[in-house]
């Protein structure tokens, strides 16, 4: 077994670093495609390269554009565009071997305009094929598994619909605050940070139909399937809806943190989100009457990502005479972090004459079964970007249905007057509207 210094020194000797100093002057680019070329000669590569944009997103663009002028993009600079093509495919010809692909983090855009845009901008250079916009949520293994326990389990595929389910959570709970990074969230919020991208990305995978095949172009065009039939939120009743709340001063972890106005670099009367909870419902043969209840925030008592199906109670309770109050629902709960498992709840009777039920709980945690540890989330990804797999990275046109779902509250929040900031303390599980938000419906959230 290969040791890891010797795995580090081969890698050692396979670093290369090159700056560029103003990344829009043409002559660093230069530089940089001979520095690449010179490496294609010495490692026999074949021109196969992946450009990763790790950087402040308003520089993307300005990057794609001297990457084109270059002739680094691996296309042909005359492109045609194809709008009928439903993942918008660009029309390109390629002008040397080996394969050239672009690596975009999040967030992709600030808003539909700007996503189309930098759409757009993109495509002059690099085509659809070529573009990998990257979303850590989709390596998580967990996220990964979904497909698998949805299609390759019998017993659970036939009930999940609205016959059996009686309403779905999805929540992103973290404890952290903004970790100096106020310039970033004071634009963005929690909608935006948080929703936009991994929380609708949850939604798509719990909710979307069986593809034809396991194909990436056919998950994918599953997964727009499911944006495109969520039924947009009706803001004439959007407390009904939507929740937003910031945080205040509280306790994490036995100690006292000050709330997100008293961050570094945030305004005194910052009208940013750092929680938010959505009542969503998906207008489809599946789903109908369904409601999907996700919500998000910084701050909260425990870290954790999850996705909770309860399912509807029995139709008639044959143990009524014996059993006081109400059963439990079941309950399935999909853990993406910070343990990855699944876990089925259910009803059993206690040991002994005594007639007494409990709720019992069937874990699988994916360390113990597997006696291993996951791989990193970005390790997974890249390993999928240098395979050409794009299964597990967002496309152009997902990206831009999900900016319109979100644009109508985004724009009603901008013109409507703010709630009284801070409504809820750090360490709690959010405002107490976002309890309302569930509870009018007789449902309650499940706690992490």
């Amino acid at each position: 077994m290969t040791s890891p210094t010797a795995v580090w020194e081969t890698f050692r000797k396979r670093f290369y670093y090159t700056t560029l100093e103003n990344i829009e002057n043409p002559k660093a680019y230069t530089q940089l495609g001979a520095d690449l070329e010179e490496l294609d000669q010495t490692y026999k590569t074949g021109g196969n390269r992946i450009f990763y944009l790790a950087t402040p997103p308003g520089l993307y663009s300005k990057i794609v554009h001297q990457l084109g002028v270059s002739g680094l993009s691996g296309q042909d600079q005359k492109r045609a565009y194809d709008h009928t093509d439903s993942a918008h495919k660009t029309k390109s010809k390629k002008t040397k071997k080996g394969s050239v692909r672009l690596i975009v983090e999040k967030p992709f855009g600030t808003d539909l305009d700007s996503a189309q845009a930098l759409n757009t901008k993109i495509r002059e250079v690099f085509g659809e094929e070529q573009l990998y916009r990257i979303d850590h949520y989709l390596g998580k293994e967990a996220v990964q598994n979904m497909l698998f326990f949805r299609f390759a389990n019998a017993i659970f595929e036939p009930i999940w619909n609205r016959r059996y389910i009686d309403h779905i959570q999805i929540t992103a709970a973290e404890t952290l605050g903004i970790e100096n990074r106020a310039g970033y969230y004071e634009e963005a919020g929690v909608l935006r940070d948080m929703f936009q991208n991994h929380l609708l990305q949850l939604l798509c995978l719990v909710a979307m139909e069986a593809p034809s095949s396991f194909e990436s172009e056919r998950i994918r065009d599953e997964k727009l399937k499911v944006l495109r039939s969520v039924r947009p939120l009706n803001l004439k009743q959007i407390d009904q809806c939507a929740i937003r709340g910031q945080y205040g001063e509280g306790l994490i972890d036995g100690e006292t943190v000050s709330e997100y106005r008293n961050e570094s670099g945030v305004a005194r009367n910052s009208k940013t989100e750092t929680f938010a909870a959505l009542k969503l419902h998906i207008d489809n043969w599946r789903w109908q009457g369904v409601p999907f209840y996700l919500r998000s925030g910084k701050r909260l008592a425990k870290k954790s990502t999850e996705i909770v199906i309860v399912f509807k109670e029995v139709p008639h309770l044959l143990f009524k005479s014996m059993i006081p109050g109400r059963l439990e629902p079941n309950t399935l709960v999909l853990s993406v972090q910070p343990s990855e498992g699944i876990a089925l709840t259910f009803q059993a009777k206690y040991p002994g004459p005594k007639f007494s039920v409990g709720r019992v709980t069937m874990d699988f945690n994916y360390s113990g079964a597997f006696q291993s540890a996951s791989p990193d989330a970005y390790e997974r990804l890249l390993l999928d970007c240098m395979a050409g797999d794009q299964m597990l990275f967002s496309r152009g046109d997902w990206i831009e249905v999900s900016w319109a779902l979100l644009m109508p509250l985004l724009n009603h929040w901008k013109k409507t007057p703010t709630p009284c900031f801070p409504n809820y303390p750090s360490g709690s599980f959010g405002p107490k509207d976002a309890d309302d938000l569930i509870k009018r419906d007789g449902r309650s959230w499940r706690s992490p």
